[in-house]
């Protein structure tokens, strides 16, 4: 009779089959179809901004694991995904170093140092643009026009969040991406394309997207006091579909029950309506993101379902009394 075994080990017991690797393989899929949008609207200088960002997280990931004397997670494709929605939300002509910074901060300061994937508390990409924006606003708001890079010229152009309506761009260019703006964000439709191929795969559930466009859209419905073109912009333009499918789903930084998933997504959808409102800055999803990634910890704590059949302990007076 052969001897039984029992072996002793930590949780999970149960492993799923989906890994950290394969995941964030299909993230970078999901991104492909706005790259190349982005490549054919602002030209070849997108995969050289995309290579710096890539190229130095991937290059400070492998170094701080090794300085702080852990095991190496440059192969799950993390740093990958990191940088490149870090570019997504960078203009095209960003100076090189500026993105290497970003990267550096992303991966160092914002992932590395609380441990490494799944520790950030706030998502990583999002906090390097931040830190890029208010340290050299100038660059980061300048946005490159449309096929600009066709005529070698170096034509700027504004956002449509900060145009006037006579000089918004077409319904059609909207959804296509020919606009200014982030690299990675203008092209709507190509951003939906990967949201969908996420959903499809279950990579992300459709909850929070759908809350925090359903969101921003009903708020710019009343604002605009029933517009439904100025809804359209408004959920065309910035961040929104960038922020909603690829940042706003993260999943070390965003509840993971169903009701903490809708609270998460209305907070986004409503920060991001009130900034663009009433806030000094035409754009607010990033903002919106971050300020909802630190109150994640409290929405898990008042949403997470109760075990069946458990009872709340009653403080005795003789506690409450000390």
């Amino acid at each position: 009779m052969p001897d039984k075994k029992l072996t002793v080990s930590a949780s999970p017991h149960v492993h799923s089959v989906p890994t950290v690797t394969g995941i964030m393989l299909n993230v970078i899929i999901a991104l492909i179809p706005a790259l190349i949008a982005s490549v054919l609207i602002f030209g070849p200088r997108v995969l050289l901004v995309c290579a710096v960002t890539v190229g130095v997280s991937v290059l400070v990931e492998y170094i701080s694991r090794l300085v702080m004397k852990r095991h190496n997670t440059i192969g799950d494709l993390s740093a990958v995904v990191t940088g490149l929605i870090l570019a997504f939300n960078l203009p095209v002509s960003i100076p090189l170093w500026m993105a290497a910074i970003g990267a550096v901060v992303a991966i160092v300061v914002v992932k590395q140092f609380f441990g490494g994937i799944g520790q950030n508390f706030v998502n990583p990409a999002i906090a390097g643009r931040i830190i890029l924006m208010v340290s050299f606003p100038t660059a980061m708001t300048t946005w490159t026009a449309p096929f600009a890079y066709k005529t070698g010229e170096a034509v700027t152009t504004a956002t449509p969040l900060a145009m006037q309506e006579s000089e918004l761009p077409g319904m059609l260019e909207m959804f296509l991406g020919v606009r200014g703006g982030s690299m990675g964000e203008t092209c709507a439709l190509a951003l939906i394309v990967g949201g969908v191929y996420l959903m499809i795969r279950k990579i992300i559930s459709p909850i929070i997207p759908l809350t925090f466009i359903g969101t921003v859209a009903v708020i710019m419905l009343i604002a605009g006091k029933g517009d439904l073109q100025f809804v359209v912009y408004q959920l065309l333009s910035g961040g929104l579909m960038l922020g909603a499918f690829f940042m706003a789903t993260d999943y070390a930084t965003s509840p993971i029950n169903f009701k903490g998933k809708i609270i998460f997504g209305i907070g986004c959808g409503l920060i991001t309506s009130l900034i663009r409102l009433f806030g000094s800055l035409p754009e607010g999803v990033s903002f919106a993101i971050i300020l909802m990634n630190i109150l994640v910890p409290h929405i898990e704590h008042l949403t997470t379902p109760k075990p069946f059949g458990s009872v709340k302990e009653k403080k005795s007076k003789e506690g409450a009394s000390k």
